[in-house]
């Protein structure tokens, strides 16, 4: 399913909205119920602007695009969690971090990275709900997002 929610950095200041290595989104509340259950997860995809159009959706967890495959596949997955932290009920902050883990990346193991940014990007991201079967739902990609020089 293609939901219309468009991720967004949020538009009020904020200390760090924007760095050279990193950006804030708004956290999607509510925009998954109707598509998740409990066993799913839901990922940030994040690939740089002009490669939002070629990024296809992995078919299952083992194929979800690495953090250090940036440079060459020009696009990545993070900030794997569970479906249920995004419901309506659920407390939680009010941004996400996306490139905030400045201790990953470079270790090879196969937990999703949410490394620094390499470069300003732009970039574009969306939250995809993943099952146990493949992709269930989708955001759509957000507007270009350039990081601070």
């Amino acid at each position: 399913a293609l939901l219309p929610y468009v991720p967004r950095v949020p538009p009020a200041a904020l200390p760090g909205k924007l760095t050279a290595t990193t950006f804030a989104l708004e956290r999607p509340c509510c925009v998954f119920d109707r598509h998740a259950n409990a066993s799913d997860t839901v990922w940030l995809a994040v690939a740089f602007a002009n490669a939002s159009a070629t990024f296809r959706n992995p078919p299952s967890r083992a194929d979800v695009p690495l953090y250090e495959c940036l440079p060459t596949t020009h696009s990545y997955m993070t900030l794997e969690t569970a479906a249920a932290a995004y419901a309506c009920s659920a407390p939680s902050p009010a941004v996400l971090r996306v490139g905030g883990d400045t201790a990953c990346g470079g270790q090879g193991g196969r937990d999703p990275c949410n490394g620094p940014l390499p470069s300003p990007g732009p970039y574009r991201v969306k939250f995809l709900v993943m099952g146990c079967h493949g992709p269930k739902a989708e955001t759509r990609w957000s507007d270009p997002i350039l990081l601070r020089r």
